[in-house]
């Protein structure tokens, strides 16, 4: 994938993971966000119904061989997994649909994302920055100043992210929405939502301080080696009214969902680490029957993934990528 030619696109991008590395220091090997991972392979089996939906070729066939990668949030490769900072929790699922052809799934677990446009995820992250060396008088803080004058910011902020038990009983979130064309071309604007079937489960403030730093990854580690683990991957269908170019809109939860398979998770990817520091995820589907919309932050999102990748790649062999 080549990086775009947007010459402002890129430039914020550099300046993101700028501010990333500014916010939780250079790891050399590790993601600037979502840098403590874990990923596991398994298959996907499109619901019956999906075909009404999206005529996307893994929705075409039987079976899909899929890779996924379950993070705790931050650029701290360390970060353990009973810190606050440590949510929201991502899963990044791929789609192998031939030989070096595919298409992806970012998510994480809160309905939200806290700005519309790059800019304005820049502007946050440089008032995080600002306001870690910013002394402890100081009022308001420079991130306290940027959440007042942006309601979705501070709505993200304070959006409850409890600790799950399990990072097999979270529910996770396409907080952007894209473009599902069936085989009639038809199309409908959605977004994900990967559901577990164990079901969710949240801890209380009390047990995740008495949890170790390595309890979800020590968890999904024992739960595999005992079974499968099952999500079934919805598509929340918008109405003709609903915005659909901005991550910061939620919609009425009477849209309606749409099936559009299950996910099984077998096994743990071999050579975990290298794994995870190869593979570089891409927030646009680029497949035909599933298209971007027009929402921003998806053509900057793939700058920033495939710039913070091609970084990683460079890194010495020693510099790990999982957690």
């Amino acid at each position: 994938m080549p990086l775009p030619t947007d010459e402002k696109l890129l430039a914020t991008s550099r300046d993101l993971l700028q501010q990333f590395d500014t916010i939780f220091g250079l790891h050399p090997g590790f993601r600037p966000a979502h840098a403590k991972g874990v990923m596991l392979s398994g298959t996907f089996v499109p619901a019956p119904d999906a075909v009404t939906l999206t005529r996307a070729p893994h929705i075409a066939r039987e079976s899909t061989p899929v890779t996924v990668r379950f993070s705790n949030s931050t650029g701290l490769p360390l970060i353990p997994d009973n810190d606050p900072g440590a949510n929201p929790r991502g899963l990044a699922i791929r789609f192998h649909l031939a030989e070096h052809v595919h298409t992806d799934i970012v998510s994480h677990s809160v309905d939200a994302f806290p700005t519309r446009t790059g800019e304005e995820f820049l502007e946050f992250l440089r008032a995080v920055a600002a306001s870690q060396a910013t002394k402890p008088s100081q009022s308001p803080s420079p991130v306290e100043a940027f959440l007042g004058s942006h309601p979705a910011a501070l709505a993200f902020v304070q959006t409850p992210k409890p600790s799950p038990s399990s990072f097999a009983k979270e529910l996770y979130f396409g907080v952007t929405a894209f473009r599902f064309t069936n085989k009639d071309g038809n199309s409908r604007y959605g977004r994900y939502r990967i559901v577990p079937e164990a079901g969710t489960e949240h801890l209380d403030d009390a047990s995740v301080r008495n949890k170790n730093a390595d309890f979800l990854f020590d968890e999904l580690r024992e739960r595999i080696a005992s079974g499968p683990i099952r999500f079934r991957i919805q598509v929340l269908v918008a109405n003709d009214s609903d915005v659909v170019d901005d991550a910061t809109v939620h919609w009425p939860e009477d849209r309606p969902l749409t099936e559009l398979g299950t996910l099984t998770l077998s096994q743990l990817i071999p050579d975990n680490e290298r794994e995870q520091k190869k593979i570089i995820f891409d927030p646009i589907p680029r497949v035909d029957g599933i298209e971007a919309s027009a929402d921003p932050l998806l053509e900057l999102r793939a700058a920033i993934y495939l710039l913070s990748g091609r970084r990683r790649r460079q890194a010495p062999e020693s510099a790990a990528a999982a957690g």
